[in-house]
């Protein structure tokens, strides 16, 4: 049996989502935010976040304060074990993964290498 994922959400990260859930009217009783790894960026794999309503079998679901948050069985693989953080700083504004199995990151922190 496969052990069961981890993954965090900072209170800003969390306090952001809900935020942006309610400016665009989104149901988080019935709409979940999907957490997918993608190729792409400078570093080889980008992370992708957006609004779903559907799952397949393989989906992992987890629920993280009042918000449903799915991966596909690939995407667990790499970001579990990571903290999801939102930051409107100087030095970046949106969604950040803290990621321990990144080895490389891309100094805009979109992107990151395994």
């Amino acid at each position: 049996m496969e052990a069961a994922m981890t993954l965090a959400l900072t209170d800003r990260a969390l306090a952001k989502i809900r935020d942006i859930a309610r400016e665009e009217a989104v149901d988080l009783e019935t709409t979940l935010l999907r957490i997918a790894v993608v190729p792409g960026g400078c570093s080889g794999l980008t992370y992708d976040l957006g609004w779903d309503t559907t799952r397949t079998e393989t989906d992992e679901v987890l629920e993280l304060d009042g918000v449903r948050i799915v991966l596909d069985r690939k995407s667990r693989l790499y970001v579990d074990g990571s903290e999801l953080d939102f930051s409107d700083g100087l030095e970046g504004r949106g969604f950040h993964f803290v990621n321990p199995q990144a080895a490389r990151t891309c100094a805009c922190g979109e992107s990151f290498g395994l």
